[in-house]
């Protein structure tokens, strides 16, 4: 196979993924993610485009090992119960509708920053779902709070979503500047999020009452919530100190599946698989057409567009991110984007705009982030969220919290 048919052949693979992957399940080819994503990894190989050992090279494990190692510590979370107890905690704690809709917009970032909010996501839905319901209160408003702030809130550490992750290993920015910069970005952009719901949900909020009727929650396991939140500090110590971050996820993780004494069985039943080869899939594919030269082409097309002043370079790639991330998903987006960010001006800053552009990016639509998509799919018994019931939200948060995040950047750089 010469180049040319090696380039037309990765490209219509490429194609094809993705749009298997953008389209949900089609009926012609009924796939998930996963699985459309692994279907590409297999035909790049099949075709001859990329051999097995170039496609075993392909897969960045340092980030599914992060992944694994976070998603490892939130299971644990899960089985003491902490994910229940703070959501009747939240309840007990508001007085108002608007109080409980800050809440738990607050819940959701703080610990979408912390853990990965895909996992956050997953958890958090059906325990907001029972209380919204137990409070007689309507869903959508919190609903929405809930996967908007997910994805807002991830934006403030390494660790908080996939894309983040791979632009922490591809840039090597470590992770204590990493935050030190997009922290401020997601504080202002919850503030945003907040006040746009609140406003958006007056007439839907304004004249209802809380009716606290009590309910059995499961109790708090102390004593394992105690021994995660210790390994949780040693990890984000960790972090600050320099050690690499996936294995010192996975160092932690393993700490607390042997202090804890639980079935590992049913820790391992909590762990999100699917993504894991969502990722690993997605990093052949995507390599198999870096290696074709193709994605270099389309940048040196498109490097006037971009400018040559840094905050010229800065907007541009904002839009463009946000464009792109929702046709591709952030994830392919930033490993397709993060092959130019070395030929920008001031690649640091422009690593954190393509961060927090394709993170913010996901709040646009409903099918925009993998989270929000987990927060529909979730509830999708109690509640069915139109398109343009969330949309109607997510348009302006996406375009108040990327403009006001790329000004706070460049304030900040």
């Amino acid at each position: 196979m010469n180049h040319w048919q090696r380039e037309l052949v990765a490209s219509a693979i490429f194609v094809v993924t993705y749009v298997l992957i953008s389209g949900r399940q089609l009926k012609i080819l009924p796939l998930n993610r996963p699985a459309a994503a692994l279907l590409g990894a297999v035909l790049m190989i099949a075709t001859g485009v990329m051999t097995p050992e170039r496609a075993y090279r392909a897969i960045n494990y340092d980030t599914l090992v992060l992944l694994l190692g976070m998603m490892l510590i939130s299971a644990y979370l899960y089985l003491a119960h902490f994910f229940e107890w703070a959501a009747d905690l939240v309840l007990n704690f508001s007085r108002t509708p608007t109080r409980l809709l800050l809440y738990v917009t607050l819940t959701s970032g703080i610990l979408s920053a912390l853990l990965v909010n895909d996992t956050i996501c997953l958890m958090l839905t059906p325990l907001v779902v029972a209380v919204i319901r137990r409070g007689k209160l309507p869903l959508l408003p919190f609903l929405v709070a809930l996967a908007t702030s997910a994805n807002i809130g991830s934006v403030a550490t390494l660790v908080g979503n996939p894309q983040n992750m791979i632009i922490g290993h591809f840039s090597q920015i470590s992770f204590p500047e990493f935050s030190r910069s997009l922290l401020p970005t997601a504080i202002i952009g919850l503030a945003i999020s907040f006040f746009i719901l609140r406003v958006g949900f007056r007439k839907m909020l304004g004249d209802i009452a809380i009716d606290r009727v009590e309910h059995a929650v499961p109790k708090l396991e102390r004593g394992l919530f105690a021994l995660v939140c210790v390994v949780l500090v040693a990890i984000f110590a960790g972090f600050l100190a320099g050690l690499n971050l996936a294995w010192t996820a996975m160092a932690g993780a393993a700490l607390v599946m042997v202090l804890a004494r639980r079935d590992t069985h049913d820790v391992l039943r909590l762990v999100d698989w699917h993504l894991l080869l969502f990722l690993a899939a997605l990093f052949v594919v995507v390599d198999g057409l870096n290696d074709t030269g193709l994605p270099d082409a389309i940048y040196s097309r498109l490097q006037p567009i971009f400018g040559s002043s840094a905050p010229a370079q800065a907007w541009n790639l904002t839009w463009f991110s946000v464009v792109g991330s929702n046709v591709f998903s952030n994830v392919p987006f930033v490993l397709v984007a993060g092959n130019w960010v070395a030929r920008l001006t001031e690649p640091a800053l422009m690593w954190k705009v393509l961060a927090l552009a394709t993170t913010f990016a996901g709040n646009l639509t409903i099918v925009g982030s993998v989270a929000n998509m987990i927060v529909v799919e979730s509830a999708r018994d109690h509640i069915q969220v139109g398109f343009w019931d969330y949309a109607r939200f997510g348009i302006p948060i996406t375009v108040l919290t990327t403009a006001a995040g790329v000004i706070v950047l460049l304030i900040l750089r």
